[in-house]
C-alpha cells in the first residue's frame, strides 16, 4: 500500500505547478487518466480511474498546496487562457526537483499536462523525466466507485478522502 501512496503524492507533486488559485473545478463523475512517461514512452500508459465531486477535488488542491508549502522554495504559477502553467523547485528527500509544467484544459471535461523535471543528485536513480498525463471525463461515477474513489494501474483501490494527512513523508534532506 505503500508504494500507491507513494505513486499518488508523486503525481500530485508534479502536479502542483499547474494548481493556480483559480484552477476550474472539472465536472464531476468518473475521471480516466492516462500517464506517459520518459521511461514508458513505448510501453504501456499507466491508466488510472478516479470518482472524483467539487468536494474531492477542492481537497487534492488543499492536499497540493500543503505539500507545496511543505517541499517548495519556488512555486510560479499563471494562466494563459487555457493554459495553466507552472515552474517549482521543491526538496524531494536529498534531491531537488526542479520542474516545469503547461496544462491545457478543455472546459470541465478533459486536459492535458505536460511535466518536465530534473533531479539534483538523481531521484530514485533519475536525472530528469518528462511525463504527458491525460485526463478525460466519461459520465456518472460507475463500477461501485463513490468519490474519491481512484483505481490504480494494478486495480487496487484506494479513497483520497481516507489519505488525508496520510501521503508517504519523504526523507528530510540531510543537515549540511
Amino acid at each position: 500500500m505503500r508504494a500507491s501512496y507513494t505513486v499518488v503524492a508523486l503525481l500530485i507533486a508534479a502536479a502542483v505547478p499547474a494548481m493556480a488559485q483559480n484552477f476550474p473545478i472539472m465536472k464531476a463523475g468518473q475521471w480516466e487518466t492516462s500517464t506517459t512517461t520518459s521511461k514508458s514512452a513505448n510501453g504501456p500508459l499507466a491508466k488510472i480511474t478516479m470518482c472524483t465531486d467539487e468536494a474531492i477535488q477542492r481537497q487534492m488542491m488543499d492536499m497540493s498546496k500543503g505539500m507545496q508549502r511543505e517541499m517548495c522554495s519556488k512555486s510560479d504559477n499563471r494562466r494563459d487562457g487555457d493554459k495553466f502553467i507552472g515552474d517549482s523547485v521543491c526538496q524531494m528527500g536529498e534531491s531537488k526537483m526542479t520542474s516545469h509544467s503547461v496544462m491545457t484544459i478543455q472546459g470541465d471535461i478533459a486536459y492535458k499536462a505536460a511535466i518536465s523535471t530534473t533531479y539534483d543528485p538523481p531521484f530514485m536513480g533519475m536525472k530528469d523525466s518528462s511525463a504527458t498525463v491525460e485526463g478525460k471525463y466519461v459520465g456518472p461515477c460507475r463500477d461501485g466507485l463513490q468519490p474519491g474513489d481512484v483505481v490504480m494501474p494494478d486495480g487496487r483501490k484506494m479513497n483520497m478522502k481516507s489519505m488525508q494527512g496520510q501521503a508517504p513523508a519523504m526523507p528530510p534532506a540531510k543537515s549540511k
